[in-house]
């Protein structure tokens, strides 16, 4: 077993960083791309685990990519809606963007396409995506069990219609549908009858579907959407920048909230098209002082003699959020509820229950709830070691801790691979 033992800061940290690019825009753009017509380059590439895995299942479906890891680009050949390849065996590891994604991607072939990952993987939920491609013409068959991967794509085109989710336990599944839409023979409609759970990544995708010169009309409204999509309708290739990743942004942002200082991280601010910008207005709403700009966010610390406050809080918009605020209120006076994100046990592990467990090792009392957890921070933190389950959100978050408590050691750290290799040694430079 590897573990990491990480320094504490000697003091208040002052900072300004850029961070690689958003892995969930990248994957997008990657997709987007590969259908167009003619050549895209795709600048601030994110080269981590999830987009190498994206990369090789677009190779494998014929998509030609040349791919510059120093400089961080990508060019991408866009095959113009049709997948060259007749059959292909996809392995998509443990990220859920390259699963979903190329699910709907192999509809748009004609042939037969595999496509498997991690035994966590397997343990994800795909059969609402399932029954959406089944309902506009595609057939696929579980190679394991039912309503989980590994699948079988049996790819005739994809032939258009009206699909109904009613809660998705992923926007993923919409996204999915959403990018491969217009490649279809007819028209797509798809409507959310339940609750769309992270509906700022699915305004994500369309964003960058609009960037690549398709349009889609929605309309969101009382916890209900639709989605039409014309199709026939062609992406067109361009030169498209991916801004830095807010998610991973957000153990940056929060380091003042726990060791004081202030933090700057540029590239990122209110133009962002990432619902996890947003994640500076919960710091804020905890005591932190922000600054806001199109391109930059800055976080300073609460103010002296004041300190961080325990909110109540919904954060089903922002789920990848839960881990960096559970630990950021081990620092704060009072309990922070975190609700309305049972998603969560859905993700590369069950995060509430991870969290509980090693938020309780730290010292916290933790009620973990049906949708979410109650944090109540201990008189006194004790160091611990913390175990990741192969989560690169554990590792990360729990970094955050480090920062005011001597004696964390985080175990198998090489898992922050998965988006952001680098993690560690750019999280250290902060002090």
């Amino acid at each position: 077993m590897c573990a990491l033992l990480l320094p504490s800061a000697s003091g208040p940290v002052n900072a300004v960083v850029r961070l690689p690019g958003s892995k969930s825009i990248t994957n997008r753009a990657m997709i987007t791309a590969a259908l167009a017509k003619g050549k895209s380059r795709l600048t601030g590439v994110l080269f981590a685990d999830d987009t190498q895995h994206m990369i090789v299942a677009l190779q494998r479906l014929g998509v030609a990519i040349t791919a510059d890891p120093d400089a961080c680009t990508v060019e991408v050949a866009g095959c113009q809606g049709h997948l060259p390849a007749s059959d292909a065996e996809i392995y998509c590891g443990n990220s859920g963007t390259t699963m979903r994604f190329c699910t709907a991607l192999c509809a748009l072939g004609f042939g037969e396409y595999v496509l498997d990952g991690t035994a966590r993987m397997q343990e994800r939920p795909i059969e609402d995506l399932v029954q959406a491609l089944q309902w506009l013409g595609t057939p696929v068959s579980y190679l394991g069990r039912e309503g989980y991967p590994p699948l079988c794509i049996h790819a005739r085109g994809l032939k258009g219609g009206q699909v109904h989710f009613d809660s998705p336990p992923s926007s993923q599944m919409v996204s999915a549908l959403l990018m491969a839409a217009p490649c279809a023979r007819s028209d797509v409609m798809i409507e959310v009858g339940g609750q769309l759970v992270s509906e700022p990544y699915v305004r994500m995708t369309l964003a960058v579907m609009d960037a690549f010169e398709v349009t889609v009309l929605d309309r969101v409204e009382s916890g209900r959407a639709r989605y039409i999509v014309s199709a026939p309708q062609g992406y067109q290739a361009r030169r498209y920048a991916i801004e830095p990743d807010a998610s991973n942004a957000s153990y940056f942002l929060a380091a003042p909230a726990v060791a004081g200082g202030s933090v700057t991280v540029e590239g990122l601010g209110t133009d962002s098209i990432q619902g996890d910008a947003h994640f500076v207005g919960i710091l804020e709403r905890m005591g932190c002082r922000i600054h806001r700009e199109p391109h930059r966010l800055t976080v300073h610390a609460p103010p002296a003699g004041e300190g961080l406050r325990g909110i109540d809080v919904d954060l089903n918009h922002m789920p990848d959020m839960v881990q960096t605020v559970a630990v950021v209120a081990l620092f704060a006076e009072g309990p922070t509820r975190l609700r309305n994100v049972a998603n969560l046990r859905l993700k590369e592990t069950d995060r509430l229950a991870a969290l509980a467990h090693e938020l309780g090792a730290l010292g916290a009392k933790v009620q973990v709830h049906s949708d979410g957890l109650t944090v109540c921070p201990p008189t006194r933190l004790v160091p611990a070691k913390i175990e990741t389950y192969d989560d690169h959100r554990m590792a990360m978050s729990f970094a955050l801790a480090s920062l005011r408590l001597d004696g964390v050691v985080i175990k198998e750290p090489a898992c922050v691979s998965k988006t952001f290799p680098d993690f560690f040694e750019r999280f250290k430079a902060l002090l």
